[in-house]
């Protein structure tokens, strides 16, 4: 993945790895996350599953501080920080058997689990510009996939060899890869324009409009509801497939795990070409909009298949994955980039959290309204999907015209950054 040709910005190997090392943990805990903090902590599943619940929708409250605090601290101070607590808060996991232990450590943990796509977005719109957006964005998507593929192996192999208590060296080695991933972004230099001293005087900015302009921007907060609606296409395969797959299709559940599988490899394997195609188009808008399309072709050939099929219906099914997974490898880094070329310097922190809060709202409304349309139609859910993808990707054709042309249309990569480092 990351090839010998000279880096984009300085310290973007760094950071990368950092990026791989980071999804690697993670890779070890959330495929199986009830499981593991049961075991971690040895409290009963419907308390943890509570427990997980309401700290995931605080973390989702706080987003908003921690943009204020990238825009007053800088992407790579809350980048380094964001690493260090959950680096803590992993390593504290198997001691944090009483219920208010746990629900401290979870609470901080999910603070910053949470905030810390926001802080990479923002650390990567001050590293990147015009065209390298995409191809950053393509090459961490990459890397993130392969590292939860390769984590979720490596937890599967821990807990075979040794057991429930693998679930604990599990939980030790995230926190050691969370260490390691803090070291190697502390390697990578501060691009901030208030880090140079003859630009500080863009501080007081952030201060005085703060939240203010992003809700004023009202083609930003278009992007992030266009997101809102493709994004509930994401949760498809984590969400619904498996419920769809064993109540609907009466299939064995481990097609699912291998739709999952097939969703992660073509990921990791066709992130950087499609974030070279994606440059194609004639703006981000339209790749981004062609994403949404093929979620869409996608959900609606899901919707007419039926168990009668029998073996079609497999075929079937990992066809719709692939063109999904297409979708979602085509949609991600044009949304990105237009998302990260969109943002002010001075308030980044905060577009990209408000921008976040998109995602989380999807994944929190996800497993009730999937689980809830299919106990009233099988198809139902498949064709809200459709509808929500197309309705998503209409709007980003409808805003091409009223988003700043830098970041619907991208300059090649400045080379400033590089040579001021």
């Amino acid at each position: 993945m990351l090839s010998k040709r000279s880096p984009g910005f300085p310290g973007e190997r760094s950071l990368m790895t950092a990026l791989a090392i980071d999804a690697l943990g993670n890779g070890m805990y959330v495929p199986f996350s009830l499981v593991f903090f049961r075991h971690v902590t040895g409290l009963p599943l419907t308390v943890i599953g509570l427990v997980l619940t309401v700290t995931g929708l605080l973390a989702m409250v706080a987003l908003p501080l921690v943009g204020t605090a990238v825009d007053r601290f800088g992407a790579r101070r809350m980048q380094i920080a964001l690493h260090l607590v959950r680096a803590a808060g992993f390593a504290v996991y198997p001691f944090a058997s009483a219920l208010p232990a746990f629900v401290a450590v979870t609470l901080v943990t999910a603070v910053a689990t949470r905030g810390y796509p926001a802080v990479q977005q923002a650390r990567i719109g001050e590293l990147a510009s015009g065209t390298g957006l995409e191809r950053i964005n393509a090459l961490s998507r990459s890397l993130a996939n392969a590292g939860l593929g390769a984590g979720s192996m490596l937890a599967a192999l821990l807990v075979g060899l040794a057991g429930d208590g693998g679930y604990t060296v599990a939980a030790l080695l995230n926190a050691a890869s969370f260490l390691a991933a803090a070291a190697l972004v502390r390697r990578v230099p501060d691009a901030r324009p208030s880090a140079t001293p003859a630009r500080t005087s863009a501080r007081p900015d952030t201060a005085q409009v703060g939240y203010r302009a992003v809700l004023a921007d009202r083609p930003f907060l278009g992007l992030a509801t266009a997101n809102l609606l493709i994004s509930l296409g994401y949760a498809s395969l984590a969400v619904l497939l498996p419920v769809y797959v064993t109540g609907v299709l009466h299939a064995s559940a481990s097609l699912a795990g291998l739709a999952f599988a097939v969703n992660t490899v073509l990921c990791a394997a066709l992130g950087v070409p499609a974030g070279i195609a994606v440059r194609r188009f004639a703006t981000r808008n339209r790749a981004a909009a062609t994403g949404a399309a093929l979620f869409a072709a996608g959900f609606l050939v899901q919707a007419v298949l039926v168990p009668a099929a029998g073996r079609f219906t497999t075929a079937g099914l990992l066809a719709v994955v692939v063109v999904v997974t297409l979708g979602e490898i085509v949609h991600n880094p044009a949304a990105s980039a237009l998302v990260g070329d969109t943002a002010p310097a001075a308030v980044r922190g905060r577009y990209m959290a408000t921008y976040q809060l998109s995602w989380s709202l999807s994944a929190a409304l996800a497993p009730s309204l999937l689980t809830g349309l299919l106990a009233l139609d099988s198809r139902l859910p498949w064709l809200v999907l459709a509808a929500t993808a197309l309705a998503g990707g209409a709007l980003l054709l409808r805003l091409e015209r009223r988003l700043p042309a830098r970041a619907v249309r991208p300059e090649p990569q400045r080379a400033d950054l590089a040579t001021a480092a």
